[in-house]
């Protein structure tokens, strides 16, 4: 299969790695497990069997063969920082090589070759090329083939169905048996839409796995490829319960969004739901980089057309990011008379409405019916789509108070926000989230959503936040609507830039030893299942 060149690694200074080291704050991915049942118990270490199959994968899909690339450093320091970065490339420092012998990572990773132009790529005559589901690669002639994952990744696959399958077995939630039972043999085909579905029919579910090929951020040539990953979560059935309410509001605040009539004819599926959950493991995608907290899936906008989405909050870790670094971040950087408003409730419900926000606007096709926005956008929009999310995360809470379904603070709602910029900004220019919260921070910059003081802190200003939340909305929901690619690279062009004030400001968050993210202790021995 297609695969980096991965060079003998040069020896390093163990010192300068520990401080790259000390960027991330441990934090231990446990969970009650007396809520589930003997044989719910026994189906996680299966799973997370399944997800150490799918974090090989990844390894292969971002870098090479994990073993071949380890085997080659020298010092428990340098395997560390491989381990979390998946390869010799800092995913939190735009993606530079932290040991000599490494250059650029390739854009494209290794789902294409690494001399492929984008020239050649449009050139293929191959429906196949811009699947999500397949890698490109050279055949003995040196002419670019398409291969489905199901292939390149056989004998992986073929052992993570039969574990699924045997999980299903286990499984007594008739949902989420029949998912399980549809995705181990999508794995096999690379079909997932019976699986989506699936899965989106389930809702009294304990357990829940997410697994496969699906995010596209590690294609940063194209956007085309989806990455293995998996999540294995179990239900907060508390606080889902208060949530339960706000996916019947959906199509309202599809109507609600401030853009012409015809941006916003897509309609929410009727089965979007959402749920709060523990995170006991990540593998593979999920894992690398800044650690996801909420999942908004399926990706298939068929699916998402026919029933809607699924906004998984994972609280757990959210938690732990509120408390290691945002806290910090905020009683560093914003103003005294505004940290008042700093609050888990604030960062959690933004979470929430940013992955609902996923599901509006144009969600499938562009408004001219010439393909779907992520074809039209290609490696913009990812970066174009997380922003959509963050601008309606803050929007929606405002459209809901004014409906009064919530009682959320907005103040608090806005400065718990514009502290999280600086927390998702020092993510990198390759993180399709930092990218994207880089964009808003100049752009309620320009518009004076904000002020700072002599002293550099930050300070809210309501009216002026309000004005900006709904213009910046109603320019990235357009420019998706239109499909409009130039549009999007003058977008990201002008706005994702780093001025002076943030500088500083990074500068004096970088001084005080705040982690940058969190990793992961996890496992069938943290969970106490050995």
């Amino acid at each position: 299969m297609t695969g980096t060149a991965i060079p003998q690694a040069n020896n390093v200074t163990t010192d300068s790695l520990m401080v790259k080291l000390n960027d991330f704050s441990v934090f231990r991915l446990t969970t009650d497990l007396s809520v589930l049942t003997e044989k719910e118990k026994q189906m996680i270490p299966i799973l997370i069997e399944v997800a150490k199959l799918m974090d090989d994968i990844f390894w292969m899909e971002a870098c090479g063969d994990k073993n071949t690339f380890l085997d080659g450093l020298d010092t428990d320091a340098e395997k560390k920082l491989a381990l979390i970065n998946y390869g010799p490339w800092e995913r939190l420092n735009n993606n530079q090589p932290f040991l000599p012998g490494y250059g650029t990572k390739p854009p494209g990773a290794c789902f294409y070759p690494d001399n492929m132009t984008k020239d050649e790529f449009e050139q293929l005559a191959n429906p196949g090329k811009n699947s999500l589901y397949t890698l490109i690669e050279r055949d003995g002639a040196g002419n670019l083939t398409v291969i489905p994952y199901h292939e390149a990744f056989r004998e992986k696959v073929t052992k993570a169905s039969s574990l699924i399958a045997r999980a299903s077995e286990l499984a007594e939630n008739p949902g989420l048996k029949k998912y399980l039972e549809l995705r181990a043999k999508a794995l096999l085909s690379d079909d997932y839409y019976e699986s989506d579905l699936a899965w989106m029919d389930m809702k009294t579910n304990t357990i829940d796995f997410v697994v496969g090929p699906i995010e596209t951020y590690e294609d940063q040539l194209f956007g085309y490829k989806a990455a293995h990953e998996a999540f294995i979560l179990v239900k907060d059935k508390e606080w889902t319960g208060r949530l339960a309410h706000y996916a019947t509001l959906l199509p309202a605040l599809q109507q609600s969004l401030p853009v012409d009539a015809k941006y916003k004819k897509d309609m929410p599926g009727i089965g979007s739901d959402l749920g709060v959950y523990d995170a006991i493991y990540y593998a593979g995608d999920c894992n690398a980089g800044s650690k996801t907290i909420a999942i908004n899936l399926p990706n298939d906008e068929k699916v998402q057309l026919a029933k809607g989405s699924r906004k998984l909050q994972l609280k757990n870790s959210m938690q732990a990011k509120f408390d290691k670094i945002l806290i910090p971040i905020a009683q560093q950087l914003i103003a005294d008379d505004q940290l008042q408003y700093i609050t888990f409730d604030a960062f959690f419900s933004h979470t929430m409405f940013h992955e609902t926000g996923h599901g509006l606007g144009t969600i499938n096709n562009t408004i001219d019916g010439k393909g779907t926005v992520r074809e039209a956008l290609k490696e913009k929009y990812t970066t174009l789509e997380e922003g959509k999310a963050d601008i309606l995360g803050l929007y929606l809470v405002g459209q809901l108070k004014e409906m009064g379904e919530t009682d959320a603070d907005l103040m608090s709602e806005y400065t718990t926000f514009l502290s999280s910029i600086f927390r998702s900004i020092r993510f990198g220019a390759s993180s399709a989230h930092g990218k994207a919260n880089l964009m808003i921070f100049n752009y309620f910059k320009e518009n004076m959503a904000f002020t700072v003081s002599e002293s550099g802190r930050f300070s809210v200003n309501f009216d002026a936040m309000q004005k900006a939340i709904k213009s910046l909305s109603n320019l990235i929901i357009t420019i998706q609507g239109d499909g409009n690619y130039e549009k999007a690279d003058e977008l990201i062009r002008q706005y994702c830039v780093t001025d002076e004030t943030l500088k500083t400001a990074l500068k004096e968050v970088e001084e005080k030893d705040i982690p940058v993210d969190i990793i992961f202790e996890q496992g069938i021995e943290v969970l106490g299942l050995q």
